[in-house]
């Protein structure tokens, strides 16, 4: 599970260019589905055929990442660049990062004024990103554009490593539910046809999850995906319920129900299986962020859909931290929900 972890988060898969992770996942999974296919925008559909008569069941886990595109090359070589997803400007100063060309990889670093030159009404403030540069040691725009060209994704540059008992990386939204939905496929034994799909660009408005969804038509979802852990300083229990190595979220609403409001059947059954397995779950009502179950819910005549979420501390950031014990016990919980089918 490490090794597969690792190499899914640290793969480059900015909102649009998410090949890679992607060709990890059908590798991955080649041996192991009765079809594998990519869809018109990318998204990675694996199926496993069941009976005739049984359900089909779609798993959704978003393979993009939320990351930057170059945008502008000034005159003396520096890279100004736009955000693609949720990002909060204060966690990009002072990074490194890693520009994803068709020539290959190039090292920068995000820069901008030095402390020493600002006012002191400018330090009280976060830097906004529109402030901000990305510095690749090129010596004028030609040097630059030899090297970069407008439109290409850059990544902040971070490993997935331990972190005492506990795990680090970038990306772990949502390579953690990619890694849950590798498994699951490769294990599960059930009645029902299940579909595996890898989504493209949820970051950036949940745009592969309702196209993969119109085509696939399943009687039933679930989204895959992380929720964030509010086990450290600085977050209210009662804004940010979920622990670490508690088990997985479990979400009833998101987005204050602007989101998904989770159907009353697949409550039940997550539930219901958690209780008789004896699988430790964690109920949450969010009023933040949504999750590909938005889109996939409200598909054709409507898909009853449900989140299923490890707990990640610290998740839109290259920092994300996670306990293996929680995807271990996902993965777990949605084998034994799928054996009901």
């Amino acid at each position: 599970m490490k090794d597969l972890l690792k190499k899914l988060a640290d793969a480059p898969g900015v909102s649009g260019f998410e090949d890679e992770v992607r060709n990890i996942m059908i590798e991955e999974l080649k041996d192991h589905v009765d079809e594998l296919e990519v869809d018109e925008l990318g998204n990675m559909i694996a199926t496993r055929n069941g009976k005739p008569d049984g359900k089909k069941i779609m798993l959704a886990a978003h393979m993009d990442e939320i990351g930057l595109m170059v945008r502008y090359i000034d005159k003396n070589g520096f890279i100004k660049f736009s955000k693609i997803g949720g990002i909060n400007d204060q966690m990009l100063l002072n990074q490194e990062v890693t520009i994803h060309t068709s020539n290959g990889n190039i090292t920068g670093v995000i820069g901008s004024k030095p402390p020493h030159k600002m006012k002191e009404s400018e330090r009280k403030k976060i830097t906004e990103y529109d402030k901000m540069f990305i510095d690749i040691g090129a010596s004028d725009k030609e040097n630059a554009e030899q090297k970069v060209k407008l439109g290409d994704p850059v990544t902040i540059k971070q490993e997935f490593t331990p972190l005492g008992k506990l795990y680090k990386g970038k990306a772990l939204d949502n390579r953690i539910g990619c890694a849950v939905l590798i498994e699951v496929m490769k294990k599960t034994k059930t009645n029902a046809t299940i579909y595996g799909v890898g989504t493209v660009q949820e970051e950036v408005g949940l745009k592969g999850a309702r196209t993969a969804a119109f085509r696939l038509n399943p009687d039933m979802a679930f989204a895959l995906d992380v929720t964030i852990a509010g086990d450290h300083p600085g977050i209210k229990e009662e804004d940010a319920p979920s622990k670490t190595g508690k088990g997985p979220g479990v979400i009833l609403a998101d987005a204050s129900g602007r989101g998904l409001i989770t159907h009353p059947k697949i409550k039940e059954l997550i539930i219901s299986v958690a209780d008789e397995e004896g699988i430790p779950i964690q109920l949450e009502v969010s009023e933040g962020g949504t999750t590909d179950a938005t889109s996939i819910h409200l598909t054709r005549e409507g898909i009853p859909t449900g989140v299923i979420s490890p707990p990640s501390r610290y998740i839109h950031t290259p920092v994300s931290v996670i306990a293996i014990e929680d995807v271990e016990t996902t993965i777990k919980l949605i084998l034994a929900i799928l054996e009901r089918f």
